[in-house]
């Protein structure tokens, strides 16, 4: 058996949920990952995988090898990264976690990274923010590109963070008759939006507890009448309906700015803003690709272009009259 592949196939099983996808994602067949996995708990002599008719999750001892995988793999990366490449010409894999309202930043980071690093490979995944600090601290993640706040409640000491920048809210809603791009509208106090039917992120996404926040300190019991983990489907929703509207940060607003059809209103009243920037693991060596990167992360160009396409975009030049 190889072990290093067992450890690979399990952190795919657990990142897929899905013995097939994790097949996939590992270019092999999907009897020989659970050939692998077999072999892996009989060299260890413990059950990892909870089996029905569908991936139900680690035992608790298959959780403790887990964590010893995610180790060991993170080391042989930064090893063959040491190896490969140096530190001003770094090569090799960099994983990379985004809260969803994040992601367009975070995949315009990884171009930056590319152009500036071409031997550099990053992965960037979408995951909640419950997910990007568990896999932070179990080393299954290099970086996370989330909210900074959270750190403030427990977890500054485990994890680093590097200010990127602040988001800024706005309703996005489709208009009948709209120009050839997206149309910047005059200010909307939150009290009104919550007037409009809402679509939002589900209860579980740290974004949709911003929200909710916000609502319940004007008194106002907020329910949407669309829920969804994907911003994609918010997108899409507001897309198709004359009715729907969602509230998106600016990163967001800033993915539809060619398309026509659309306006997007700067939320006041109260003026919501909320830090955003990289983590790591605190107490782990970095690798080169993960050093180049935490570099990017601090360059002030990439600071000024992370600013300018995820706050209030051009709403800043619009009247600040308030609808």
């Amino acid at each position: 058996m190889n072990l290093i592949e067992a450890y690979r196939y399990l952190a795919a099983l657990e990142q897929h949920r899905h013995f097939g996808r994790a097949a996939l994602a590992c270019h092999i067949t999907q009897p020989a990952l659970s050939n692998a996995l077999r072999a892996l708990e009989a060299h260890y002599d413990v059950a990892i995988v909870r089996r029905g008719r569908q991936y139900e999750g680690l035992t608790p001892e298959g959780e403790q090898v887990l964590a010893t995988a995610h180790r060991i793999l993170r080391e042989q990366e930064a090893l063959q990264q040491a190896l490969a490449g140096s530190a001003e010409h770094p090569r090799g894999g960099l994983v990379v976690g985004a809260v969803p309202t994040a992601v367009p930043i975070a995949a315009r980071f990884a171009a930056r990274l590319v152009e500036r690093h071409p031997g550099i490979v990053p992965q960037v995944r979408s995951l909640a923010s419950q997910e990007i600090e568990t896999g932070l601290d179990t080393l299954a993640l290099d970086l996370g590109l989330g909210y900074t706040d959270r750190l403030e409640r427990g977890r500054a000491g485990a994890l680093q963070a590097w200010p990127q920048y602040v988001e800024h809210y706005h309703l996005l809603r489709r208009v009948a008759h709209g120009g050839p791009t997206l149309h910047f509208g005059v200010p909307l106090r939150w009290a009104d939006a919550a007037a409009h039917p809402l679509c939002m992120l589900s209860p579980e996404m740290h974004n949709r507890s911003i929200l909710d926040r916000v609502f319940r300190d004007l008194g106002l019991d907020m329910q949407p009448v669309v829920e969804t983990n994907s911003v994609m489907a918010l997108l899409a929703a507001v897309q198709s309906s004359h009715q729907l509207v969602a509230v998106l940060p600016g990163a967001l607003v800033s993915t539809v700015m060619g398309q026509g059809g659309l306006e997007a209103l700067p939320l006041v009243d109260p003026d919501l803003r909320t830090p955003i920037g990289f983590m790591s693991a605190a107490a782990t060596r970095p690798s080169h690709a993960l050093a180049a990167a935490l570099r990017l992360a601090a360059d002030p160009a990439w600071l000024a272009e992370a600013a300018a396409h995820s706050g209030p975009l051009r709403a800043l030049v619009v009247d600040t009259e308030v609808e």
